[in-house]
């Protein structure tokens, strides 16, 4: 889990993350996001950070909610990031795996993700571990 301890290890890993996807957001929202995920006591958003030695080397978040086709909650993992040189030596995979069992564990055997079509070496491993649908994602406009 992550610790209040652990934000300047995150941060830069969530920077990058967001950077993967051209995606920038202010430092509020670091701060806001950081606390929900350090916070002990919010049991729907839970993070993990995967170490080597004492160098952060990745990161996962995921969120608990509610689901109308099912009795029980379901398990959204939101982000998922790991350094270049962490590549290719099953972080990726431990990290899932993290919120697999962090799920089986909250009695909610349901878990999904999303990630760009083009993202061909992610879904690599995501292939091996999880079955692919052919939903498409698609997001409120706006003005």
């Amino acid at each position: 889990m992550i610790h209040s301890r652990d934000r300047a290890h995150w941060a830069p890993l969530w920077r990058d993350y967001l950077a993967f996807y051209k995606t920038e957001l202010p430092d509020s929202t670091y701060d806001a996001t950081f606390a929900r995920y350090a916070d002990p006591d919010m049991h729907d958003m839970r993070g993990w950070i995967a170490w080597d030695g004492d160098t952060a080397v990745g990161l996962v978040h995921s969120i608990a909610h509610a689901h109308g086709w099912r009795p029980e909650p379901v398990t959204y993992l939101q982000d998922l990031f790991t350094t270049p040189d962490a590549r290719g030596k099953g972080v990726a995979r431990a990290l899932i795996e993290t919120v697999y069992a962090d799920a089986d564990a909250a009695g909610r055997p349901a878990v999904y993700w999303l990630t760009q079509a083009g993202n061909s070496t992610a879904r690599a491993l995501y292939d091996k571990i999880a079955t692919a649908t052919d939903f498409m994602v698609y997001r409120r406009a706006t003005g």
